[in-house]
């Protein structure tokens, strides 16, 4: 493999506008994509670990479609965040089958912070659901995930478009996938999640845009006008992503017979 182009997909973070990953992954699939490895970053984590445990991204679109997610949201008593994320648990447990990463299909590596040293957090063994436990638990929201003297949340505080771990990690090729900063994004505050996504959003601007340079590919899903916290969307979300990677097609090809014909 040293001699073979290494081909990474990185999932950036997004909430809701996570769900168009689930699009972008189905028209890779159909035109016969690959890719050695996912870097997933919040909810793209999320779709990447679910995806490499064996689910249909068909099945996982529909699943998600008619779901009721406030279900999964149990509120707490504010001291660490307004949800204690035990429901999160669960349904991670169910639909990752309590997998390892040495279980996974394909190799996914997934980030978070910790909030005691300020420090990225990699993560490529162990649990999957304490994984993306850890890299969904939006600061404020839901109670960190505390392990091996961490407090750990989500990986969008220190980096929401992972693109130097998949460089790290030897892509020769990195397709960045970012539902965050796109054309068209809106803001609207009703409540407490609002300022807290906006705020982190606001925090990671600088850092996104002096790393997008880094991907050899950017796909930029326009779901800037949905509300993270919209999963009800989710139709219109993944579609979305589907036409955001149909667009880009021609130049994901390109690059990739580019970088066939400079490693044979």
């Amino acid at each position: 493999m040293a001699d073979n182009p290494k081909v990474a997909l990185v999932l950036g973070a997004g909430s809701a506008r996570g769900l168009a990953h689930i699009g972008v992954l189905q028209v890779l699939k159909e035109n016969s994509i690959d890719f050695d490895f996912i870097v997933g970053c919040s909810m793209g984590a999320m779709v990447a670990c679910v995806y490499a445990c064996g689910a249909d991204l068909y099945m996982l679109d529909k699943m998600i479609e008619n779901m009721n997610t406030r279900l999964l949201f149990d509120i707490n008593v504010p001291r660490m965040g307004f949800m204690a994320g035990n429901r999160i648990t669960e349904f991670l447990d169910l639909v990752t089958k309590r997998k390892s990463f040495a279980d996974l299909d394909f190799p996914v590596i997934t980030v978070s912070t910790d909030l005691v040293t300020g420090s990225k957090i990699v993560t490529s063994e162990g649990s999957v659901t304490e994984a993306v436990r850890a890299s969904i638990s939006i600061p404020g929201v839901f109670v960190p995930l505390v392990k091996d003297g961490m407090v750990l949340v989500d990986g969008a505080v220190c980096d929401r478009l992972p693109i130097d771990v998949a460089r790290d990690r030897g892509a020769d090729l990195v397709i960045a996938v970012d539902v965050t900063y796109g054309a068209g994004r809106k803001t609207e505050f009703s409540n407490a999640m609002d300022v807290i996504m906006t705020s982190l959003e606001i925090m990671g601007q600088h850092h996104f845009e002096s790393v997008t340079a880094d991907a050899d590919v950017l796909i930029q899903p326009a779901v800037g006008h949905i509300n993270p916290k919209e999963f009800d969307r989710s139709r219109e979300i993944v579609d979305l992503g589907r036409r955001a990677a149909e667009e880009k097609l021609t130049e994901i090809k390109n690059k990739l017979a580019l970088l066939s014909g400079t490693k044979e």
